[in-house]
């Protein structure tokens, strides 16, 4: 029996890495292949591949849209590819890994046998970016959370100036929540650069993202930061190549480093000085919109949030929300950033929960095995796992995504509308306790979730399915 190996890993890890695995798993089965796929999920990786079960593979799959280790893989035949085409293109990635219709990899980015990646420009920037943001995300997680249970430990100094750090506890948890958000920046430029040169990287990268942070070109600096760190290393690499191998241990420890955080101080000069109009503008923008204007950005975000669940748009939409969480004007957090943040969890929840609940409510429009993923949807869509929803979506998109969409849209506008805010940028209704206005959010998430629904029943053919 022929044997292949894989490795999958998404920027988030919750959801896309394990339905790649599965769906790579169920193909070769079903082709008589024998694979073994390595997880690199949130939590670490899992099922790591041996050095053995490497040398004995036919080939190797790599499918992530991060950074993953390939060093491993010298000499060996692998396919690159994204997360999303071994969820939807499994047995033909198998069928090209069996037949070794892919390139050698030999770590210098070029292949021996002209066969070129897969890998778009526009991809390669996305793995690197999201690299940078699956790293971060803990980071405004943690924080954001811990200043919103500043606030709730200090109760009874709500309305006074001091409300949040009125007490030595809540001062405590306000305190440290800001030294994690204040990481943000600096741990999305290093990862962004560590992914485009690897550890030579992060060094250049975090002070790049630090100085982002200080001059005023925010988030947005933060990115430029890590892509001009991790391409000054790569430069660096290549002018200091013809060094003689002995100087080879002073290179990551005294060049790269020294050389690099000069040159990054000295491009995010000019990244702030140009940057730094335009961050504040945007931060202006969001501190004065109201009203209508407020609603249709909720509807926006929520609608992008289901139209690829864990795709370039949907990640767009979260990357604006996570983005405004921090987002300050003269000292002070945008009037609606939280209330953003809030409005795309809104409706990356609610294509899960919808299709749920009209498993629950219509099962005559589904197979067996739908309705049984239905039940499980439930769960997925309150801890705000979008993915959930992709199988539903993938079997009859003309169908399945206009329905999502809208009542994700619907969410959003909703949530917007009644101004609940989140300082957490994912956890689903786990993170409630910290919302401010969270019986409104529940509200909100139940009309769009009866909207998909309904919109489900209208547009699916009624059949009784047996199997």
């Amino acid at each position: 029996m022929k044997k292949i190996v894989a490795v999958t890993a998404c920027p988030t890890g919750i959801a896309h890495t394990f339905m790649a695995a599965e769906k790579l798993e169920e193909a070769a089965k079903k082709l008589g292949i024998e694979i073994k796929v390595e997880t690199n999920g949130s939590a670490g990786a899992e099922n790591v591949l041996s050095s053995r079960e490497i040398e004995e593979a036919e080939c190797v799959i790599v499918a992530a849209d991060t950074k993953v280790e390939m060093d491993r893989f010298n000499g060996k035949h692998v396919i690159q590819t994204s997360v999303s085409s071994a969820i939807h293109k499994a047995e033909d990635l198998i069928n090209r890994a069996i037949n070794q219709n892919a390139p050698v990899y030999t770590g210098k980015g070029n292949n021996t046998q002209g066969v070129t990646s897969n890998t778009s420009v526009i991809g390669t920037i996305y793995k690197h970016l999201m690299n940078g943001v699956s790293n971060m995300i803990p980071f405004v997680v943690a924080g954001g959370i811990l200043i919103a249970l500043a606030f709730v430990f200090d109760y009874k100094n709500a309305g006074a100036g001091n409300f949040g750090w009125g007490n030595d506890f809540s001062i405590f948890l306000g305190d440290t929540g800001k030294a994690a958000l204040g990481f943000m920046l600096p741990i999305l430029a290093a990862f962004i650069a560590y992914s485009i040169s690897d550890r030579p990287g992060l060094v250049v990268g975090f002070v790049g993202g630090y100085l982002a942070g200080q001059g005023g070109s925010g988030f947005l600096g933060a990115i430029i930061a890590g892509f001009a760190a991790g391409y000054i290393i790569v430069l660096l690499k290549y002018v200091f190549s013809s060094l003689p191998k002995s100087l080879d241990g002073i290179k990551p420890i005294l060049l790269y480093p020294l050389i690099g955080v000069a040159g990054i101080a000295g491009v995010m000069i000019l990244v702030n000085y140009f940057m730094e109009p335009i961050n504040s503008g945007l931060a202006n923008w969001l501190n004065e919109i109201d009203g209508s204007h407020a609603i249709i950005l909720g509807l926006l975000l929520g609608g992008m949030m289901a139209v690829d669940m864990g795709g370039p748009i949907n990640k767009t939409a979260y990357l604006f929300g996570t983005a405004t969480v921090s987002m300050t004007v003269d000292g002070e957090l945008v009037s609606v950033s939280s209330q953003i943040m809030a409005a795309v969890m809104a409706g990356g929840m609610v294509p899960p929960l919808g299709i749920a609940l009209a498993t629950t409510l219509f099962p005559n429009l589904f197979t067996k095995q739908e309705r049984e993923a239905g039940k499980v949807n439930y769960v997925m869509g309150i801890s705000f796992i979008t993915e959930g929803a992709i199988p539903f979506a993938a079997a009859r998109p003309l169908k399945v995504l206009p329905s999502i969409i809208i009542g994700s849209a619907v969410a959003g506008a909703l949530s917007m509308w009644f101004k609940v805010s989140t300082p957490a940028p994912h956890g689903g209704l786990f993170v409630i306790p910290v919302m401010d206005g969270w019986y409104m959010y529940i509200v909100a998430l139940a009309i769009g979730t009866v909207v998909t629904a309904a919109l489900l029943r209208l547009i699916l053919p009624i059949k009784i399915f047996n199997k």
